[in-house]
């Protein structure tokens, strides 16, 4: 995990630094990094993938106000682009909202809803749960597809969309997309889309196995999979300087 935050990065060295008789706080750690040029500027890139421009039937936003208490009570999606050589492929996440787990995935080389479909065929083949559950999204039309929206009442999984296509309705899904892009790499551009599809399979299971959430207190999201309860946040929403701990 090249690009992980001095947050995280803090948290993960707290044993080694201990062993090694370190005496180091995470602002002192944070100013290291710093004068070895190891604190990396994010750059924002947007492709948009979703089109909503038409008036079409939504569902409501059935997470509003709702508190997650265990896996598999709600899976949030979307789509995020990848560069390929000169094209685009786009990467269809399907993300625990409770643990962060990213329960099911699929890199297609095309914006239709067979990337989205695969990877809603495998998020269910993961779920060990039989509690109501509830699938939400933007208002993309890959999710308003009939197929899609049929494999989702067969499998007794209610649908849940955003309103008025604001970020911060899907803000889980979208904070996994830039996770993936600005911690494991995947904003750069791939050779071809067997490249691509490897390196986004290793770091999937990198970002499930080994990354702390401050969300999840700090567990990762396979550990945070397995808890009950509401997850302890450890983060403080205040306002950071230009250069900030993620």
């Amino acid at each position: 995990m090249p690009r992980l935050g001095t947050h995280k990065l803090y948290y993960l060295l707290q044993e080694p630094l201990v062993s090694h008789g370190i005496k180091m706080g995470r602002d002192k750690l944070h100013k290291l990094l710093q004068g070895q040029g190891l604190v990396l500027k994010k750059h924002k890139k947007y492709v948009k993938t979703t089109d909503s421009r038409f008036w079409v039937w939504k569902y409501p936003n059935l997470l509003e106000n709702l508190v997650i208490t265990e896996s598999e009570q709600a899976w949030v999606s979307d789509i995020t682009y990848v560069r390929v050589g000169r094209d685009f492929n786009y990467l269809s996440l399907i993300t625990d909202a409770y643990s962060k787990r990213i329960v099911g995935y699929c890199l297609s080389k095309c914006l239709s809803a067979i990337g989205c479909m695969e990877a809603l065929d495998m998020a269910l083949s993961t779920r060990t749960k039989l509690i109501a559950c509830i699938h939400h999204s933007d208002r993309g039309s890959q999710y308003r597809s009939d197929p899609y929206v049929t494999k989702l009442t067969n499998a007794g999984i209610a649908v849940s969309m955003t309103q008025d296509g604001d970020p911060y309705e899907n803000a889980v899904a979208e904070r996994v997309n830039g996770i993936l892009k600005s911690e494991f790499g995947l904003d750069r551009t791939f050779r071809d889309h067997r490249h691509a599809t490897r390196i986004v399979s290793q770091s999937i299971d990198k970002y499930n196995s080994k990354r702390p959430h401050a969300s999840c207190d700090y567990l990762t999201p396979i550990q945070a999979h397995e808890q009950q309860g509401v997850l302890k946040k450890r983060w403080k929403s205040a306002r950071r300087t230009q250069e900030q701990f993620p």
